[in-house]
């Protein structure tokens, strides 16, 4: 799979918003050094820099195309190229950002505790992953992918598993001083269902799309949009709200 910038950043404004709010309860004042990981195009790691102005910050993805514009917005930060499931650095940070990033990496009882052995004392973990496995949008994305022509490439996709706020907290306090977890759900107003499908394959939907030759792709986009327009209505004058729960931890070794 390939990531877009261009594609991910047609909702930036939204896809922002849980970083800010994030980002706002990290409780640490002192912080020397930050990593954002999965920085993707930028909008997080500039939300962490704003957050902490005179911090020396260092923003990881594994996307050339991502950090190309990462890059661009913000010259006088370092981005590197790299796999953050095999992240495992020579120095400790006082601030790790994961925003919508660790779901798509197995093995969370590994991982989770291997960010927070990276922290300096006092150092905190922040984490936002998207909760909506069982939404319409990933439901009936899983529904097509079985339904269609296209089903022995595709029908047995799945994401990562995600687990409950009360496995967090359970898996990360036995490492932890303190472990903040909360769940929001967020309603974005999107302009149709088109931009609900536009939203997905930037997220979602890429690991569906990728097997796909180009005639199955719009064929699994239209069929996919239909069942979309179904399930989520639109307001009166063609808005719909997509309802995007996300869950959230701060964890302070």
């Amino acid at each position: 799979m390939t990531w877009s910038a261009k594609q991910y950043t047609l909702f930036e404004q939204q896809r922002t918003r849980p970083v800010r709010d994030l980002v706002a309860a990290i409780p640490n004042t002192q912080v020397r050094n930050a990593v954002d990981l999965g920085c993707g195009p930028g909008n997080s790691t500039e939300v962490l820099a704003e957050r902490f102005p005179h911090a020396l910050i260092t923003g990881l993805d594994s996307s050339d195309d991502m950090l190309a514009d990462a890059r661009k917005r913000l010259p006088a930060l370092s981005f590197e190229l790299a796999d953050i499931g095999a992240w495992n650095p020579t120095q400790t940070f006082d601030v790790i950002l994961a925003n919508a990033s660790l779901q798509w990496l197995p093995d969370h009882a590994t991982l989770y505790p291997h960010l927070i052995s990276q922290l300096s004392p006092g150092g905190t973990l922040a984490v936002q992953t998207p909760d909506n496995l069982d939404e319409p949008a990933h439901r009936l994305a899983r529904e097509v992918a079985a339904d269609g022509p296209w089903s022995s490439k595709i029908g047995a996709v799945k994401h990562n598993e995600r687990h409950t706020a009360s496995y967090y907290y359970a898996l990360l306090a036995k490492h932890c001083s303190t472990v903040d977890v909360w769940r929001t759900t967020y309603l974005h107003p999107l302009a149709d269902h088109a931009s609900v499908v536009e939203w997905f394959k930037a997220s979602a939907l890429r690991p569906f799309l990728a097997p796909l030759n180009g005639a199955e792709k719009t064929a699994f986009l239209g069929e996919y949009q239909a069942r979309i327009t179904q399930a989520y209505p639109a307001l009166e004058d063609g808005t719909v709200l997509l309802p995007f729960p996300r869950l959230f931890i701060i964890a302070t070794r």
